[in-house]
């Protein structure tokens, strides 16, 4: 069972053998860290989970370190003489990764990769070893998977270690925000502060329903770092009672570091976060279904009938005639969680209409896309929907006819072509509109003879 759980930042500054004495620049959390591992020493538990977003990481997929054993050090710090012999819970992992065989969720330890240790795990490591030893190890990296599956991932760890009877502490490592101040490692963001008010005040109140809210554009625009980490750990104390206790914040040196235990008090049916916000979800999407235009209608309706049944829809009788009698390239846009799920076109018109034309691009973009598995049926209630409808593109003679709001682009060298939709969130210049285009096509931004044409969308949502 979950006896307890931490969230620690992995600063290697904190490692007095790397800080050499700056390390006292960051005391509170020193302090913190100390009684965090403290804390997890007086528990005594059998298993330590660390979820770390510096292990192995893959976009759609969860590692589970595999194995007996690892071993790391700080070499990549100057500090090669703290070293790490960390003993795996061996039965918890293969157990792990068998639940989610069985549920068909993307985790396990099949695609573990990397044996050595990552700093993000070593860093709480380095603090528990001083205080307690004995334990064994189970470490979990992230993914790019939306904010639910981290937070089921968890709630599976729980089961696991409840089958299992161990007495567990799962340790959520992450740092927050990276842009907090002008001279820190990714400069100064506005939301870098407020990320971290924000968490602060999220994980310091156990408040986890709200982790679901941040937006994925705010989160990238804050560089935070442990976000899924900690959502991972909130999902392992599922339906439970707990007392938070903040121990420490810090932005010292332009990073955020926050400390927060969380003891342990029972069970709570009213703390299920993730089947709350399922529902409410859902009830958002429902609402947001019943003002779709007919061109959204249409796309939604053909990626249910391939993800439920495999079928390619028929075109529906009653279309507007534009529809049916204009030819058109047309895009289909898939979100889930606010994250691209899937996003296949075609520049020019390659059927006989508008609506067969996204009928197929439907059926592409929730199967076909390259950069994501397929969709699956219980996602259908959550995918948020976007069709463009493209106009001929014309060539333009420089960058001065563009406008990355207005326009979309289309960047021509030899055989490779990458193309760009306009007004995307967090694209919002012609030079990063052509670099994305370029980069898609293999094309070096920078080479010569690159042709440029444009062309405008009818965006319906």
């Amino acid at each position: 069972m979950i006896i307890g759980a931490v969230m620690v930042p992995h600063p290697p500054l904190a490692v007095h053998e790397i800080g050499r004495g700056e390390e006292f620049k960051i005391q509170d959390t020193l302090n913190g860290y100390r009684a965090a591992m403290e804390f997890i020493a007086s528990l005594k538990p059998d298993t330590v989970i660390v979820t770390s977003p510096h292990a192995v990481m893959y976009r759609d997929w969860f590692n589970v370190s595999g194995g007996k054993q690892a071993y790391g050090d700080f070499e990549n710090f100057r500090a090669g003489n703290v070293a790490f012999d960390a003993a795996y819970d061996e039965e918890f992992t293969d157990c792990l990764t068998e639940k989610c065989e069985e549920e068909g969720f993307p985790a396990g330890t099949q695609y573990d990769r990397d044996k050595m240790l990552d700093h993000g795990t070593m860093v709480p490591l380095y603090f528990l070893n001083q205080v307690f030893s004995g334990y064994r190890l189970v470490r979990i990296g992230l993914s790019g998977l939306p904010l639910r599956m981290h937070y089921q991932l968890g709630i599976y760890l729980k089961e696991v270690s409840e089958k299992l009877g161990r007495r567990t502490v799962i340790i959520g490592s992450g740092d927050l925000s990276h842009c907090q101040k002008a001279d820190g490692p990714y400069g100064f963001r506005e939301q870098g502060p407020e990320y971290d008010r924000r968490i602060m005040k999220t994980m310091g109140t156990a408040e986890f329903s709200e982790l679901f809210r941040y937006d994925s554009a705010f989160l990238n625009e804050a560089q935070e770092c442990g976000h899924r980490s900690f959502v991972i750990m909130a999902g392992a104390l599922d339906g439970t009672e707990v007392i938070p206790h903040v121990y420490s914040h810090e932005a010292t040196f332009g990073v955020g570091y926050g400390i927060v235990t969380y003891e342990i008090r029972g069970r709570n049916d009213r703390r299920h976060f993730l089947d709350a916000w399922l529902e409410e979800e859902k009830e958002a999407q429902d609402r947001k279904r019943q003002k779709e235009d007919i061109y959204v209608q249409l796309a939604r309706k053909s990626v249910e009938s391939w993800v439920s049944r495999n079928r390619v829809l028929k075109v529906p009788e009653g279309l507007p005639a534009e529809m049916m009698q204009k030819q058109a390239g047309t895009f289909v846009s898939i979100h889930e969680d606010g994250e691209l799920r899937g996003c296949i076109g075609t520049i020019s018109a390659c059927r006989k209409n508008i609506a067969e034309e996204i009928i197929a691009n439907a059926v592409s973009a929730c199967s076909k896309d390259p950069r994501f598995n397929p969709v699956t049926a219980d996602e259908l209630p959550y995918l948020e929907i976007s069709v463009d409808v493209l106009s001929e593109a014309e060539p333009v003679s420089d960058r001065s006819q563009l406008d990355a709001k207005k326009y979309g682009v289309i960047c021509t060298l030899g055989f490779r072509r990458g193309l760009l939709l306009p007004n995307l969130e967090g694209v919002d210049t012609v030079d990063e509109q052509i670099e994305i285009a370029c980069r898609k096509a293999g094309i070096d931004p920078d080479e010569e003879g690159i042709q440029l044409e444009r062309f405008e969308v009818v965006r319906h949502v």
